[in-house]
């Protein structure tokens, strides 16, 4: 009995960890302009491949101070990105500043930031970068950011989509068996059997390289839905053959339920845990294959940020020598979104 309460504990445990590590990651994603101190096009070609700025309590005097604030830096070696700070002056760091225009969530016009240095920016105050610049001084915190809200958009889509083909194709095979069931397992068998990164590659290639990112992520997702829908008819179509001859449905059909009745109302509700624990592992497949085509360059374009394309400026190796762990920042980003779907399995498991 101990066991099985510790057992059930753990489980939800672990559903709660990944719900809320989901839930920060889309609230972040949701209001990425509002979290982002800047915008994710802008550039500071004064400050290119810069270091992470260093938050501070302590000042050069040594006083200590309750608000964090930070110095301006200058660049002072353009040949190995050398930056020095200027401790002449502090700038604290303030709540809901102001800073460049954008509309939140798509319906208010609003210029009000998250978090910010006080007293403006620039040529008056430092600006402010967590994760440092990129080539051309645009601030990585704020393309993370917004990197994130892309792909944590196309993954859950195109799994939904695939979801719901797989499970109409493969509910459809199980329950009606013959040669319906043949012709439609030979057509998913032949979708396993294709290499699923090389099918979304090709599928790709039929598509101009470069497209805005609203149609971009219409491709991808029905790449992803039809190239993704085999595994989960597959699945579905053996836990319908396991349960269509029980007892429970034998009394549904002796009582005159139609057809389609007993499929979606007794058959699919008694078979959707199986099929929930199959969507969480789709989920991270179809995220890790929006990252890859971004890293290929063949997922969204620059200057729009995306996980994968920031990533591939952990390729050249002369950057990844000044500022490792901010170009792998991306590489974070997927290794929890993962660890939460992965927590999700194992707690539905």
């Amino acid at each position: 009995m101990n066991d099985a309460a510790h057992s059930s504990k753990g489980r939800s445990g672990s559903i709660a960890v990944g719900i809320a590590l989901l839930l920060l990651m889309y609230v972040a994603a949701a209001l990425a302009e509002f979290v982002a101190p800047y915008d994710y096009r802008e550039q500071v070609r004064l400050e290119p491949s810069a270091p992470a700025t260093t938050l501070r309590f302590i000042d050069a005097t040594g006083a200590f101070h309750l608000r964090p604030f930070v110095y301006q830096s200058h660049l002072t070696n353009s040949r190995e990105y050398e930056y020095t700070e200027d401790p002449s002056e502090a700038y604290p760091l303030s709540l809901f500043v102001k800073g460049s225009n954008y509309r939140l969530l798509g319906l208010f016009d609003t210029d009000v930031h998250l978090f910010g240095v006080a007293g403006g920016r620039g040529d008056t105050a430092p600006f402010l970068h967590l994760l440092g610049t990129d080539q051309l001084g645009r601030d990585r915190f704020s393309r993370l950011v917004l990197a994130s809200r892309f792909s944590l958009l196309i993954s859950p889509a195109g799994t939904l989509l695939a979801c719901l083909l797989g499970v109409l194709i493969g509910a459809v095979s199980g329950y009606a068996g013959s040669r319906a069931d043949a012709m439609l397992i030979a057509v998913t068998d032949t979708v396993i059997a294709l290499p699923t990164l090389i099918l979304i590659l090709a599928a790709r290639a039929a598509f101009p390289l470069e497209l805005p990112p609203s149609r971009a992520a219409a491709m991808l997702i029905s790449i992803f839905a039809l190239t993704g829908w085999a595994e989960m008819a597959r699945l579905t179509r053996a836990q319908v053959v396991s349960v269509k001859n029980l007892e429970f449905v034998s009394a549904a059909r002796a009582l005159g339920a139609r057809e389609s009745r007993i499929l979606s109302a007794h058959i699919l509700p008694n078979i959707a845990g199986p099929l929930l624990v199959q969507a969480t592992l789709i989920l991270p497949a179809f995220f890790l294959a929006e990252v890859s085509l971004s890293f290929l360059g063949v997922g969204l374009q620059e200057p729009e940020p995306s996980l994968g394309n920031m990533l591939s400026s952990a390729a050249d190796l002369t950057q990844l020598g000044y500022h490792p762990v901010l170009l792998l920042a991306p590489a974070v980003v997927i290794f929890v979104f993962v660890l939460a779907t992965r927590l999700l399995t194992r707690g539905r498991r």
